[in-house]
């Protein structure tokens, strides 16, 4: 079987991921920004990341904030701290991605991060022609019940390609929880941030990085 696409998670993939705590800053402006100096931290916390429908009404019903308004202000301080780490070089793309400029199929990018940061980190690395589809989350509450492990996004991206049978690439449990929700095979990477992570639920491959993928079976490879 050969795959008909290629589809990777962007952060922790194909991107180095900015740390944990200058999303958390980004969230706690976005606090201020609405009229909340001193929120609780673990309150920060708890809309920094991984972010749920339930948990974020139940934050902003502690602050009397909308919902939706925080959001919109959570998720544009967080894309402008993500472009800042990127213009100061403090984010980069991966020494080994020009793996994925050797493989021969279509590929696409489904990221939980915004579309807008999506858009922009491939803009700024002159890497966006590479793929035929990207997507990233809407900037509202309801794209987080949208996000993975939910198979909402691959399944755009497999109809934007045209394609059934695809491998996905990811560095988190709920991407392969996502591959395996939208009946795709999973390729983990075991990044350095990665290294002690454990999974529940087995990949069909793990690799060290990138470069492995092109000894997958099934992938096609230019020039070969």
């Amino acid at each position: 079987m050969s795959y008909e696409a290629v589809l990777f998670d962007n952060d922790g993939v194909l991107v180095e991921p900015v740390g944990r705590s200058v999303l958390r800053r980004a969230t706690w402006e976005a606090f201020d920004a609405l009229g909340v100096s001193d929120p609780d931290p673990d309150d920060v916390d708890r809309v920094s990341i991984g972010v749920t429908p339930d948990l974020l009404s139940t934050v902003c019903a502690t602050y009397d904030l909308d919902p939706e308004r925080f959001w919109r202000a959570r998720d544009y301080h967080s894309s402008h701290a993500q472009r800042v780490e990127l213009r100061a070089g403090r984010a980069a793309l991966y020494d080994d991605f020009d793996a994925v400029r050797d493989i021969d199929a279509p590929r696409g990018i489904v990221s939980s991060n915004q579309q807008e940061t999506v858009e922009f980190m491939h803009d700024f690395f002159a890497t966006r022609d590479l793929f035929a589809t990207a997507y990233g989350r809407d900037p509202t509450i309801r794209s987080l019940s949208r996000k993975k492990p939910d198979p909402y996004y691959l399944h755009r991206a497999l109809s934007d390609l045209d394609a059934d049978a695809a491998l996905f690439v990811g560095d988190s449990e709920s991407d392969v929880l996502a591959a395996r929700n939208a009946g795709l095979d999973a390729a983990f990477v075991r990044r350095p941030h990665r290294e002690s992570y454990d999974l529940s639920v087995d990949p069909t491959y793990e690799l060290d990085g990138l470069a492995d993928l092109l000894d997958i079976d099934g992938v096609p490879v230019r020039g070969r």
